[in-house]
């Protein structure tokens, strides 16, 4: 990155801002309040990837902020959309409520006013724990309150332009025939079977028809309802393909971040925007999905969901931020089996932005400052906090189930890792002691390492293996290395790094003692 190139932080977020900030002036648009806007699903369980999208529209919020203007997180609730398919875990009795917008499905657990609230809340509640602060909007009243209706007025006189737009641009000949608006049916209150096929403009009402739909891969029956409903009053919504162009114009938003899965619908979206409404659609940014370690999509109906509640019971919020404002691009597997690193992650960059670090080359030392700032949007703590490595709370929590933080905090004031006990450390042992009574398996770490040290590896292997413990762990090390031509630090390296993923730690002999030889052994015998 060169001179030139870095923005504010140095970080990708810094950039998109210039990027908006740059076409906003020419474009010739007011800079007194530059809104930002996240799409909340309220259909599916909200994990990782549904946070990250508000999580990063709210760097980009900040960063203009930090550039000197005025700007507000929209967090949008798509409570109207309907109910496509059951989420994993869900009861079956939600089977007679598909189609129907997400708000008017009663909520199956009964803590919230509907099926929609209850997926939405659990998406704030993620962004709450976070630090993020932003203005909640929901469909249901956006729509109710008519806050959208020049819009939808705009676009249904337009429709035959949009459905010949929308079949140019994606192949998609649906809207040359209906509406790009579903009213809820009158009569049976579903959503995608009642297919408007004409717009009175005069009485802003749409008349429909309630018929058989496939939604999902499943056919839902239609009632049969021919009905009218009013624009400004009814309930109903826009098709995703101009819904977000309708957003856009009425709330003056300046950027949404999209992945790349609502690409087609962006670009229609876009055009909408400039076209049909005057609006000049919102700067974009198009990031990758997450995937499980498996490979497949992270989605919220196929049960494979890494949520944000979940994540916090092993991993602070931090680690979480850490992981969104990373980067942007490129797809990301992501399970459970990250947060070590990540939490380990977290402490280097403290260390760096605090100078206990250094790092001479001057765009990644202010990349690397940046992108701590960012995870404590910009409001970083004036001193570090303790730092104990992540992995080696887990071997030590591992042994213990009894008395566990008393006996872990021991072990570590035995270690010197620490010289006090803290509330902050008893509450990292609680988190490493979730994740070890949940994982068997630390993710196995990528370690350089030649043909030598693969052999010193073995020769210890055997040793911890064998029917007499060593007398002294840390000794036996140091000869079985001194023997085989391999520098003994360089090799303690190498078994820190395996054991806890990191080239430092507590003395490695009474270490090995404490984790239990043979599992040791076991863990070692992987890399050779």
């Amino acid at each position: 990155m060169s001179e030139q190139e870095i923005f504010g932080k140095g970080t990708w977020i810094d950039k998109l801002a210039h990027e908006l900030l740059e076409r906003e002036k020419s474009l010739g648009r007011s800079l007194d309040l530059l809104r930002v806007e996240s799409g909340l699903g309220a259909s599916g369980v909200p994990h990782i990837g549904s946070l990250g999208d508000a999580v990063r529209a709210y760097g980009v919020k900040l960063a203009l902020e930090n550039f000197g203007y005025k700007s507000e997180l929209i967090a949008y609730s798509d409570d109207l959309d309907g109910l496509r398919k059951i989420p994993e875990g869900f009861p079956d009795s939600l089977e007679e409520h598909l189609a129907k917008p997400v708000s008017l499905i009663p909520d199956p657990f009964g803590c919230h006013e509907s099926y929609g609230m209850h997926m939405s809340s659990i998406l704030l509640d993620g962004l709450d724990k976070m630090g993020i602060k932003y203005e909640f909007r929901r469909a249901k009243d956006t729509y109710k309150n008519g806050l959208l209706k020049e819009q939808i007025h705009t676009s249904l006189q337009n429709s035959s332009k949009i459905g010949d737009k929308i079949s140019e641009l994606v192949g998609q000949e649906k809207f040359q025939k209906f509406l790009p608006y579903f009213p809820v049916c009158a009569n049976c209150n579903r959503l995608y079977t009642a297919e408007a096929f004409e717009y009175l403009a005069d009485e802003k009402k749409v008349r429909y028809k309630c018929h058989d739909a496939e939604i999902g891969s499943k056919m839902i029956k239609g009632c049969g309802h021919n009905g009218e409903a009013d624009i400004t009053k009814d309930l109903g919504k826009l098709a995703w393909k101009v819904e977000f162009a309708a957003r856009w114009a009425a709330f003056d938003i300046r950027f949404e971040a999209y992945g790349k899965d609502i690409m087609d619908s962006v670009k229609v979206n876009d055009w909408v925007s400039d076209e049909i409404l005057n609006f000049p659609h919102p700067h974009h940014v198009k990031y990758e999905m997450f995937l499980d370690k498996g490979g497949k999509k992270i989605s919220k109906s196929l049960g494979n969901v890494v949520t944000g509640q979940k994540w916090m019971e092993f991993g602070s919020p931090k680690s979480i931020l850490l992981l969104l404002y990373k980067r942007i691009t490129g797809a990301r597997e992501l399970g459970f089996e990250d947060i070590p690193s990540l939490m380990n992650e977290y402490n280097e960059l403290e260390d760096i932005f605090f100078g206990k670090i250094k790092v001479d080359n001057q765009a990644k030392l202010l990349k690397s400052k940046g992108l701590y700032e960012y995870v404590n949007l910009l409001n970083p703590p004036k001193e570090p906090g303790i730092h104990i490595n992540y992995r080696l709370l887990v071997e030590l929590a591992k042994m213990f189930k009894e008395n566990r933080t008393e006996r872990v905090m021991k072990k570590l004031l035995d270690y010197g890792t620490i010289k006090n006990p803290d509330p902050e450390i008893e509450k990292l042992i609680e988190l490493a002691g979730n994740f070890a009574d949940e994982f068997d398996q630390q993710e196995k770490v990528e370690i350089d390492m030649d043909e030598s040290a693969k052999k010193v590896l073995k020769i210890l292997v055997d040793a911890l293996n064998a029917e007499e413990e060593p007398e002294d762990i840390q000794n036996t090390i140091y000869q079985i290395a001194k023997s085989n031509g391999v520098e003994p630090k360089d090799f303690f390296k190498i078994l820190y790094q395996i054991i806890l993923g990191t080239s430092r730690g507590p003395k490695i002999g009474p270490l090995i003692s404490d984790i239990g030889r043979k599992q040791v052994a076991k863990t070692v015998s992987e890399y050779i």
